[in-house]
């Protein structure tokens, strides 16, 4: 693989000649950072090039001296905050408490920068900060004998538990945020009908659900720390000790 169908993470700061004349030095690091400003303040589909360009005070074309294009510039962001994350250099060798700390510190970093729970998956990321991720979880679990398919499936379980987890406190948020009702409101909202169904004895189950969940019965934190013990119970009984 070679030229421009090489990956972001081989290719040097200027990938393109720059045009004739005098020119203001910029930086990638500069694009990335106004990128993420953006995307915070007004979504990830608000962090165009051209929108960059005029954060950081430069022409359009100018940044893709820095970065080929939005695919790229995607990856650069999404590593750039996962160094937030904060993981130890190594593993403790305590599994359940070094994916646990995993799973915490990717939650924060999801609720900090809610475009991520938005952004569709794509292909992996490979960029140093979330190799430090993927390397540290992995290798949380170096003294158990388990296939690489295993290994993977199980630290895709506890990822996929965080990920939806947050997706779905993002999504609560981005609604209130665009339609100005939230949670308690739209249950207000929705009462009347919730009764109907309640008294309809269909949904027997769900209408228990309602009638014991008027207020949530956790905060999200204690639902999410709940969840979590439970993903860790199921990897743990997957798990034998390495010879």
């Amino acid at each position: 693989m070679g030229g421009d169908e090489s990956s972001i993470w081989m290719q040097p700061e200027r990938s393109r000649r720059p045009s004739p004349g005098p020119q203001r030095a910029y930086s990638r690091q500069q694009v990335v950072r106004a990128a993420i400003k953006i995307a915070d303040q007004d979504g990830l589909q608000a962090a165009s090039m051209r929108r960059i360009a005029a954060e950081i005070g430069a022409g359009t074309m100018t940044l893709y001296q820095y970065v080929r294009n939005r695919e790229d510039l995607m990856e650069l962001i999404v590593d750039e905050v996962t160094g937030e994350m904060g993981l130890p250099e190594r593993p403790s060798g305590e599994w359940r408490a070094d994916a646990a700390a995993v799973a915490v510190a990717k939650r924060d970093l999801y609720l900090r920068h809610t475009w991520l729970a938005t952004r569709v998956p794509g292909h992996p990321v490979w960029g140093p900060h979330s190799l430090h991720v993927q390397e540290f979880l992995l290798s949380s679990f170096d003294a158990f004998e388990m296939s690489v398919d295993e290994l993977v499936s199980l630290t895709g379980l506890l990822n996929g538990y965080v990920e939806s987890f947050v997706r779905a406190e993002v999504g609560w948020q981005e609604e209130a945020r665009r339609t100005g009702v939230d949670m308690q409101e739209w249950m207000r909202r929705t009462a009347p009908y919730a009764r109907h169904l309640v008294i309809s004895g269909r949904y027997p189950a769900f209408s228990r659900v309602l009638m014991e969940n008027t207020s949530p019965h956790m905060e999200p934190d204690a639902r999410f720390h709940y969840g979590l013990d439970r993903v860790l119970d199921s990897i743990e009984a997957s798990l034998k000790p390495g010879t």
